[in-house]
């Protein structure tokens, strides 16, 4: 206002008072345009609760990461009640966390999803046993109870189990070690930055463990991976590559500032009324690093390879899950976000 009274009491010539009241105008109503911007409203379900295996997500919502890519981001809550396929199909939510075979079965079914950006680059499942139990190598399996869990977790054991020929005695196996721990069971399902923590904060020293890390037997599962609607993509492309480009800046930002991922990660933890425990969280998030981010690779940060891509269809078809492998750029959409 003082810059309009300022020129209204200018002695100047009536067509440049209309002009530089013109220009007053316009530079008022794009500053208002500016901080209005719209907001494409999304959402996206992980697989689990809230935890440090997502820690990029929460902390890209978190510290405005998505809003600074114009994106409105709402994360559902995960879990074994809240199924991701499910919630994808009903439009639900935008995008999920999904394991790159059970992408594959879902589009077998009929649900046309794409990978639009693969997270972790390498599996991280492993089976545990104890030296004690005389399991030193694959073979030594045979017969034996193994826990197994359910549904796609399944596959990458069963696929190991059928590379070295073995009949094992599957154990359903809860989202717990305790079967193990207790002893009802000779060899454990465990994830690297999960279970294996757990077994370790039991008590048991790495040392009277024998690990078997399936990528080392050859069972390359990639394993969380962005996936949206195929229909999703081509309504909105462009929401589609911001939303990669703000979650790898997400988990950038998670590496680079571990403390505060960890406060954000606890926080949200506490306010789902879910165990918090920090020691354990610290070593989920540095795992996730190294799978994400691994050392002396030359891999791209989001990219699925289709070495990967072709070793699971194959695993797939092998075991009987499904009886065809979408071609590779059907069902994978490159960012530029990389």
């Amino acid at each position: 206002m003082e810059a309009l009274e300022t020129i209204m009491h200018l002695s100047v010539k009536p067509c440049r008072l209309l002009c530089l009241l013109l220009l007053l105008f316009n530079f008022s109503t794009n500053s208002a345009g500016a901080d209005q911007t719209v907001l494409k409203k999304a959402s996206l379900i992980p697989l689990w609760y809230p935890q440090a295996q997502f820690a990029g997500y929460y902390v890209a919502l978190e510290k405005g990461i998505y809003r600074n890519h114009g994106i409105d981001l709402k994360i559902l809550p995960g879990g074994p009640d809240h199924s991701p396929t499910q919630l994808l199909r009903s439009g639900e939510a935008d995008f999920a966390v999904l394991w790159l075979s059970t992408a594959l079965q879902q589009y077998e079914s009929g649900e046309k999803l794409i990978n639009v950006a693969q997270i972790v680059q390498k599996s991280s499942m492993m089976l545990v046993a104890r030296k004690s139990s005389g399991i030193d190598t694959p073979a030594d399996m045979q017969g034996k109870k193994v826990g197994i869990w359910g549904g796609g977790l399944a596959i990458p054991a069963e696929t190991f189990f059928k590379k070295y020929q073995l009949s094992v005695r599957e154990v359903r196996q809860s989202y717990t070690v305790n079967l193990f721990l207790r002893g009802g069971i000779d060899v454990a399902s465990a994830m690297w930055y999960n279970e294996f923590h757990t077994i370790l904060n039991s008590g048991i020293d790495t040392d009277e463990l024998n690990l078997f890390f399936l990528h080392d037997y050859g069972i390359k599962f990639p394993e969380d991976g962005l996936y949206t609607l195929a229909k999703t993509y081509r309504r909105d492309p462009i929401l589609v590559d911001a939303f990669v480009k703000a979650s790898l800046a997400g988990w950038a930002y998670a590496f680079a500032n571990p403390e505060e991922t960890l406060d954000i990660v606890i926080r949200l933890m506490n306010e789902a009324n879910l165990p918090a425990n920090r020691a354990h969280q610290q070593w989920m998030l540095a795992r996730m690093r190294d799978l994400i981010q691994p050392l002396n690779s030359s891999d791209s940060i989001g990219e699925l390879k289709l070495s990967d891509y072709e070793a699971v269809g194959s695993a797939l078809q092998i075991n009987g899950v499904i009886k065809t492998v979408p071609g590779f750029e059907d069902f994978v959409r490159r960012s530029d976000a990389r």
